[in-house]
């Protein structure tokens, strides 16, 4: 673990589609920033494990179900659902290429590497909003991790996902009986009333404990059957 003395090292930074995105390294960790803002880093990633394990186990006995997971971050969602196999197809969206860069050839592949070359993986780069309304493709669980959560997005324009709106659209790429899981680094009372109101059944919120603040959290809604 890092101490008080270590320096972050910037690996690499870029200019993207949506500001500048960096990858540092942290003592031994590594860590995306976003247009100076800390997004995530590879110290813990239990949150981002569970995000996928609860809706695989809302799931049921559904066989060979597929998963959309939005967001590439560190790439802990996507490792762990691929040493699942129960999963079928794994697609994910990803709309940084810098961020794809680092997992197909930089520091981020010590966590994915084995996952990439996973025949049931598929990444695709674009943004999810855009991307959840224009594809005719199908899925069994949507797993959502971008940006903080429903109450702190950091890029402008991803609050949107989380309106009705935005729920609207993640309910059209779910099969009946599907299931959005949806990340967030704080429970929000408020979103839960979000997805009630959007049409999603079986609503609750999944608590992991952190090592210090509040705790991370999973919302998850099942679409009507």
């Amino acid at each position: 673990m890092p101490t008080a003395y270590d320096m972050p090292e910037v690996l690499d930074r870029r200019e993207g589609p949506y500001g500048e995105v960096a990858l540092r390294r942290h003592g031994g960790l590594l860590q995306i920033i976003a247009n100076g803002c800390f997004l995530m880093d590879t110290s813990d990633g239990r949150s981002e494990r569970r995000l996928v394990d609860v809706a695989l186990d809302a799931l049921d006995a559904r066989e060979r179900p597929t998963v959309l997971i939005g967001g590439l971050g560190v790439g802990f969602s996507l490792a762990h659902a691929t040493e699942n196999r129960r999963w079928g197809r794994i697609t994910v969206v990803e709309r940084e290429p810098a961020v794809i860069d680092w997992h197909r050839e930089g520091p981020l592949s010590e966590v994915s590497a084995k996952a990439l070359t996973d025949p049931r993986t598929e990444i695709v780069e674009s943004d999810l909003i855009s991307y959840v309304n224009e594809t005719c493709d199908t899925f069994d669980a949507l797993c959502l991790d971008i940006d903080n959560g429903p109450e702190w997005t950091v890029t402008e324009g991803n609050e949107g996902l989380y309106s009705p709106a935005g729920l609207a659209s993640c309910a059209r790429v779910l099969r009946p009986g599907g299931v959005l899981a949806v990340w967030s680094a704080k429970p929000s009372p408020e979103f839960e009333g979000t997805l009630w109101n959007a049409g999603f059944q079986q609503v609750r919120t999944d608590e992991i404990p952190v090592a210090r603040g509040v705790p991370d959290v999973v919302h998850l809604g099942v679409r009507p059957g």
